[in-house]
């Protein structure tokens, strides 16, 4: 057995030899591929026995159907073949001059171009095919306006069909930041779809999500909640939506901080729950916004100007914002209209109007009233204005019921001032 193992190498080389050897004796019997023998002939390739099978068998690893046709044959046909196909064409032979070796390219069909691997993206390609590839702009790594993000976010396009004003959440960091990490379907289209029910309409979307962007890191449950306490306090439905359109921050406070609020106004102003709740519907930033300008109003109806308890209660009941004034504007509104306009405190109370308009308006009507002999707000004698009317009506009205002169009459004298 030992020696059965050196022989076999030993043998296998001699096979080699002679297979170079036969090779060499065929190249020196006919000549090179492409020389002429004749005019208008030109020799094929020379192909031995193994270039024959080589070529066999690539063109079978590139395409089934030729390997199928190829495999029914006997290996007998195919050495006869690959013979016949070394030899020249003769002159006297015409059929064989239009034999030729198939080609690679001619043998392919669109099954194997199925079976070929894909391209691989190392593949290098030509400079044609790279001048029409078309690549997105990289996203900027940071910006100071959220514009330059919405082509690559179909969250921040989708908000701005919505009507969001991004220019104006922009300005918080935070809050870009927040939108730039949401998913519209899985973060977004839930609250949306609360606050339809909830009673938001389609309009109103983007002014309310501008305000309060914020509801979106907001637990779905959480909202449903709030809303649920409110229902419990006999709040409608329709006063939500109407309460929540007006303070879109209303729903990010919890359910503790309502009933808090809504426990102070009620002891402190000592209102009825009827009239605490009809409050908070007419001006829902009471439950939103900070309790020291309420706080400091109610010090100065009591102290600086001399109201009664009752008369605050009444006045805050007809004009809410009345809490929420700037003291400055109250204090000079109260002081002209009853210092120089000589109202005392009880006719004031009747038309706490007075403090929710502008005070040059009433400064130039009064005087124009004063000039003509007219400025009479008493209501037990006659010719009496009425301090509603007085900085309600336009201009025209004023004009022709209470001043009983011309619109033309009333410029003239505005110019004098």
């Amino acid at each position: 057995m030992a020696l059965l193992a050196q022989q076999i190498p030993r043998w296998l080389n001699s096979i080699k030899l002679s297979s170079s050897i036969t090779a060499t004796q065929l190249r020196k019997c006919f000549p090179r591929a492409g020389k002429t023998l004749l005019p208008g002939f030109f020799a094929q390739p020379q192909l031995s026995s193994d270039d024959c099978f080589l070529r066999s068998g690539f063109k079978t690893y590139r395409t089934s159907s030729v390997w199928n046709s190829s495999q029914s044959t006997n290996s007998s046909g195919q050495e006869i073949n690959c013979a016949q196909n070394t030899l020249l064409p003769s002159v006297n032979e015409p059929s064989q001059k239009s034999q030729k070796i198939p080609s690679f390219d001619s043998e392919l069909s669109l099954e194997g171009l199925d079976d070929l691997p894909p391209l691989s993206p190392l593949q290098p390609i030509s400079e044609e095919e790279a001048i029409q590839i078309i690549a997105d702009p990289p996203l900027p790594p940071s910006s100071f306006t959220l514009r330059d993000y919405v082509d690559h976010s179909e969250t921040l396009k989708k908000l701005v069909l919505l009507g969001v004003d991004l220019s104006k959440i922009e300005k918080h960091p935070d809050a870009a930041n927040l939108l730039l990490r949401l998913d519209f379907e899985k973060d977004i289209k839930q609250i949306l779809l609360f606050l339809k029910d909830l009673g938001i309409e389609d309009n109103q979307l983007g002014t309310f999500l501008t305000k309060n962007y914020a509801i979106f890191s907001e637990d779905l449950e959480n909202l449903k909640t709030r809303v649920a306490y409110l229902l419990s306090k006999n709040f409608s439905k329709v006063d939500i939506a109407q309460m929540v359109r007006n303070a879109p921050f209303l729903l990010s406070f919890s359910v503790e901080r309502l009933d808090n609020r809504l426990g102070f106004f009620q002891k402190e102003l000592e209102l009825s729950v009827k009239k605490t709740r009809d409050l908070v519907i007419r001006l829902p930033r009471l439950l939103t916004g900070s309790l020291e300008p309420v706080k400091e109003n109610m010090k100065v109806y009591r102290l600086e100007l001399g109201f009664k308890r009752n008369e605050i209660q009444h006045m805050i009941t007809k004009i809410p914002k009345m809490l929420t004034a700037n003291k400055r504007k109250v204090t000079e509104t109260f002081d002209y209209v009853h210092n120089v306009m000589c109202v005392p405190h009880h006719i004031i109370v009747k038309f706490p109007q007075v403090f929710n308009s502008r005070l040059f308006k009433v400064k130039e009507r009064h005087l124009f009233l004063a000039y003509l002999g007219r400025a009479q707000y008493d209501p037990a004698k006659p010719n009496y204005i009425s301090l509603d009317k007085l900085v309600s009506v336009p201009d025209e009205i004023f004009c022709e019921e209470m001043a009983k002169a011309s619109v033309q009459d009333f410029e003239k004298f505005l110019k004098t001032l």
